[in-house]
């Protein structure tokens, strides 16, 4: 198997995706709005990338958190809040904000395994910091750890009663990156006992099956590569001092913070030492670059991706009336602020 993470490029498999995607057998998959139309048409899309490798429990996933990150729309699927609500109820209820972010996430959680997905990239346990970069925002579920780990942990525990394994993100913290890594490389300057704050929620969470790494530059750390690409990040911070063990996946590839080809930034990331690599679009000469440049997956990074999907269940069930409670619950707390 090899360590990435690949994209479709539409709503269908190609022949030549199809092709290449049997011979390279990459480790998963990750969708986009341009691989979804409806229900039915998603869930054949993604039986039919479980039949390519004859997986039933194989990694697809998406970016599905709510708010203005969200690839399944209605009204097709019912909307989901920005995560930031549920820290303005903590606010007035911690109780009732973690039973509504566990309810929310259930509900949607629910919605990814009715259409076969198996893995979704929430929560965001960055610790949001005045004057970053908007790119978090209200996607983050607050600003003081703690509480960032809380109701991480009830997201994680609502997607997992839902079948679903969630991812935390971005690891090891992008709260006070003043810059959009979409865009470019942001430095942080904090020194080590500053981003102690950072780690908090990473390291109460750190038993989570997956995590995504931040392309962000920390001076106090490793003033030379980012996160993704910094086997010292890796090894000394995201293994080390927060103490995760489970299946690293790398940020998407193509953002501008990275530097040279695609198939470089791949095994740049794998050599440092993330399980996985992200390639998101779909590009066939870039994935057939990145299928050359990287080894096969390590026995280890085997083992986790395989724990990382063990719980999972796309099982048919009782949707609508489960959803229907679980928003209902939702709504109801959340109307104590809104």
């Amino acid at each position: 198997m090899l360590p990435v993470i690949f994209g479709l490029s539409g709503l269908v498999l190609t022949a030549d995706e199809r092709a290449f995607f049997r011979e390279a057998d990459p480790a998963g998959y990750i969708l986009f709005g341009r691989n979804i139309e409806s229900r039915a048409q998603l869930r054949a899309l993604t039986d039919d990338l479980r039949a390519l490798h004859g997986r039933d429990r194989t990694f697809i996933c998406i970016d599905q958190e709510g708010g203005r990150v969200v690839r399944m729309k209605p009204p097709q699927w019912g909307p989901y809040p920005p995560q930031g609500v549920f820290d303005r109820l903590y606010d007035l209820a911690p109780i009732s904000a973690i039973e509504a972010a566990r309810a929310n996430a259930e509900a949607l959680g629910l919605d990814l395994a009715d259409a076969g997905i198996t893995v979704d990239c929430l929560p965001l346990l960055d610790v949001r910091q005045p004057g970053a970069d908007d790119v978090i925002g209200d996607r983050a579920l607050g600003a003081e750890p703690q509480r960032v780990a809380a109701l991480g942990r009830a997201v994680l525990d609502g997607l997992a009663r839902a079948g679903v394994t969630g991812v935390v993100k971005h690891m090891p913290g992008h709260g006070r990156a003043t810059a959009d890594s979409h865009k470019a490389l942001p430095t942080v300057t904090a020194d080590a006992a500053t981003l102690e704050t950072d780690l908090a929620p990473f390291r109460a969470l750190a038993t989570a099956r997956v995590a995504m790494t931040a392309h962000v530059l920390y001076t106090a750390w490793d003033d030379a590569a980012p996160a993704t690409l910094s086997a010292r990040v890796i090894g000394d911070v995201v293994r080390g001092a927060i103490g995760f063990s489970g299946l690293l996946l790398s940020d998407d590839l193509d953002m501008a913070a990275l530097t040279g080809t695609i198939p470089e930034r791949a095994a740049r990331a794998v050599a440092a030492g993330c399980d996985l690599a992200l390639n998101c679009w779909a590009r066939m000469d870039d994935m057939t670059g990145i299928a050359a440049a990287l080894p096969p997956m390590t026995p280890q990074a085997g083992a986790r991706l395989t724990a990382a999907l063990a719980a999972t269940d796309i099982a048919p069930v009782d949707l609508a009336l489960r959803q229907a409670a679980l928003t209902a619950k939702r709504d109801a707390l959340l109307a104590l602020v809104t």
